[in-house]
């Protein structure tokens, strides 16, 4: 059975490189923008409080791109966090256009990653990330090329510490004899674990892996199974489960949920209070359909 705890448990933070720390649940930007991450918020001011709150809650990881608005996240996170506490981390990625509504267009070209870190550089205020991620691989760009030129921004003091986004085993390897890498970012959740084994592979080489849509971008908060019993059960939301599930998974998983709601906000920081037992761990991971 699931039981509450005080959130201070051993695996509350997680190490980011080899000398950041950051607390275990994150903020994904996407949602402070519009629908599908296009365009502007309903509610800039609400965007811009959320963003406050979190940072005040102890979240000290947010999640972005260039590609969210597109602009737009960079934007608000600046004008609400600037200047940043000491121990904030903003990792953003480059690597999409976005010539229009619904339209993802991988651009991996060397010349295009060297624009987009100059300027989510310029729009985040910050003089170097000290997390850039490639947001996805590009199929008409060799992936060596790309991650060169990560590399190379890395060696001109842009990049403290690189990423990868939405990549597999292989072209972890790949990018690993040209820079090193300390996260990844696919998508992962208790009902989709087709990366369970990069998963495995992150823990054994301390890389953070960062789950994005961790809630399957809120199914998982109202789906009538096993996680909606749970939480009622033990009076937590199925959200809250769920996110819980992924912080038992692997001390190196680091959950970047995305909500435009404050109460939400709220009630997935408080997930890492709530510890699942061994009976209800193996429950939920008998969960995956693919």
């Amino acid at each position: 059975m699931m039981q509450s705890t005080n959130p201070s448990g051993s695996h509350e933070t997680v190490r980011l490189g080899e000398d950041r720390v950051v607390n275990r649940i994150g903020l994904g930007a996407m949602r402070i923008t519009g629908p599908g991450g296009w365009g502007p918020p309903s509610d800039r001011e609400n965007a811009l409080t959320l963003l406050r709150r979190a940072v005040d809650m102890g979240i000290n990881f947010i999640d972005t791109s260039d590609a969210y608005g597109p602009e737009t996240s960079e934007l608000l996170i600046a004008r609400a966090l600037y200047p940043y506490a000491d121990n904030l981390i903003i990792a953003t990625k480059g690597g999409y256009e976005r010539p229009e509504r619904g339209r993802w267009i991988a651009n991996g070209r060397p010349e295009h990653l060297h624009e987009a870190v100059e300027e989510s550089l310029k729009r985040l205020r910050l003089e170097c990330f000290d997390l850039y991620l490639l947001h996805a691989p590009d199929p008409y760009v060799p992936f060596e090329e790309s991650i060169g030129e990560l590399a190379r921004l890395r060696e001109a003091g842009k990049i403290r510490s690189v990423g990868l986004s939405n990549v597999d085993v292989e072209q972890l390897g790949i990018a690993q004899k040209i820079v090193p890498i300390v996260a990844i970012e696919n998508r992962y959740h208790v009902l989709n674990r087709i990366y369970e084994g990069l998963v495995d592979i992150c823990e054994q080489e301390n890389i953070v892996f960062l789950p994005w849509a961790p809630l399957a971008s809120g199914y998982l908060a109202g789906e009538e199974n096993i996680l909606s019993l749970m939480a009622q059960r033990y009076q937590v939301t199925p959200a809250q489960v769920a996110l819980s599930w992924l912080l038992r998974r692997s001390p190196n998983l680091l959950p970047i949920p995305g909500t435009c709601n404050i109460q939400h906000l709220e009630e997935n920081l408080a997930s890492s209070s709530i510890v699942l037992s061994d009976e209800a761990y193996q429950e939920l991971s008998q969960l995956s359909t693919y």
